[in-house]
């Protein structure tokens, strides 16, 4: 069983049915549910093996604050009733790991109860944290997991702690002052190599009518809550375009982008013949992938996408509600691995100015991470299936794919 609590944004959905496809795809006979609540998770290819529940969505008013996002009820007694559904579609599912995104408790607590359900009882699934490389500034992280309890609650309900990240990049255990006790339990994974989906370069390019002398610029801000300054800058910047440069562009709102603001990018784009929006689109890795340049904020996904197709590409991070992202970006900008602009600092013509630099490259050589890790599938498939079988090898995806038959331990036999 795999929790997202998605508040914002389609990052944490995303990378968490990556990670369910790329196990359903190693391990026979395995089934996942996906407890989560995003509005737009119908839209995504579900595979089979993979089913969800959809929670109520909960997202942020104009202050900040959570909030019910559509139905008439208060935001206490939604809580109540997504704390429910998860417990009673754990006791019924029965599954033999849980995997939580990010936050231990879940969102506002709503998965204490289940925790404690299973502390208190005869079912013993194993239950993984699993976090991203980076949450946002360790002064605020700390204060936070103290004030949450987050470290006792590691301690008493978590078997492992899953960081999709690198230690050499950005060490959660020393940066957020995880106790010894913690520390133990945590496995750093490296990233998540992201593949080009169904789409090759030569279709991507004959469907946006891309001719062979025109380089192809990609720009997405994710979900695109508060994409609209980035495109709109970007969009802005193409007056500074010479004669000469001949570039096609596809901008990709995002599903969450107020439609006030999407309309207002489409009215600014209509005079420039060059360029395409669209809404949203479930195979983004293989625009990604057919683009010379990608112009996007800084989430796990999006950067993780673009270190796997090793593609240049121009960051512009979010900096609020979290730091998480501009952390990330400030770090891989110093080893080279891409470019980043401070959204404090963005304007049309800097930004465009660094689109073309990479189109052309004539950015500065910067020395590269050359011990890059992006191999965190394969090895939440090997740490899962030590989780989940008796056998001692420690090569669990050559178990999975030539011993089919091999048995999962039941609640009953751990």
């Amino acid at each position: 069983m795999v929790y997202s609590h998605d508040t914002y944004g389609l990052g944490n959905l995303c990378r968490m049915l990556t990670i369910c496809r790329y196990l359903l795809e190693a391990i026979p006979q395995l089934s996942i549910l996906l407890i989560c609540s995003s509005p737009v998770v119908h839209s995504f290819r579900i595979p089979k093996g993979l089913d969800y529940i959809k929670l109520p969505c909960i997202g942020r008013n104009e202050y900040g604050e959570l909030a019910v996002k559509y139905l008439g009820t208060e935001t206490e007694e939604t809580f109540k009733l997504r704390s429910e559904l998860i417990k009673i579609t754990t006791i019924n599912f029965k599954p033999d790991v849980i995997l939580v995104d990010k936050k231990p408790y879940g969102l506002q607590e709503e998965l204490r109860d289940t925790l404690e359900y299973i502390k208190n009882s005869d079912y013993y699934p194993k239950v993984v944290l699993l976090l991203r490389d980076i949450l946002d500034t360790p002064e605020k992280t700390i204060a936070e997991w103290k004030k949450k309890g987050y470290y006792k609650g590691i301690e008493l309900f978590y078997d492992q702690v899953w960081v999709v990240g690198m230690q050499e990049v950005f060490d959660i255990t020393k940066e957020y002052k995880f106790p010894a006790k913690i520390s133990e339990k945590v496995k750093h994974c490296g990233y998540i190599r992201r593949r080009a989906e169904r789409k090759n370069n030569d279709e991507i390019r004959q469907e946006l009518n891309i001719n062979y002398d025109e380089q192809f610029v990609l720009v997405t801000p994710g979900g695109g809550a508060d994409g609209y300054y980035l495109i709109y800058n970007y969009i802005s910047g193409l007056y500074y375009l010479a004669k000469q440069d001949k570039i096609t562009s596809l901008i990709i709102c995002g599903p969450e982008m107020p439609q006030e603001k999407q309309q207002e990018l489409y009215e600014k784009a209509r005079q420039y013949s060059n360029v395409k929006i669209i809404e949203f689109t479930d195979e983004l890795t293989s625009y990604i992938n057919a683009a010379d340049t990608i112009v996007s904020m800084g989430g796990y996904n999006t950067v993780c996408e673009i270190l796997s197709l090793e593609k240049p590409a121009v960051i512009v991070p979010r900096t609020k509600p979290v730091k998480e992202q501009f952390i990330r970006a400030e770090s891989m900008d110093k080893v080279g691995l891409l470019k980043a602009i401070h959204p404090d600092l963005l304007n049309p013509e800097n930004l465009m100015a660094a689109v073309l630099e990479k189109l052309n490259n004539t950015a500065k050589n910067q020395p590269k991470f050359f011990n890059l890790d992006l191999d965190a599938l394969p090895r939440i498939v090997d740490l899962t299936y030590k989780l989940l079988y008796r056998e001692t090898s420690t090569n669990y995806s050559y178990i999975a794919y030539n011993y089919p038959d091999a048995q999962p331990l039941v609640a009953s036999q751990k």
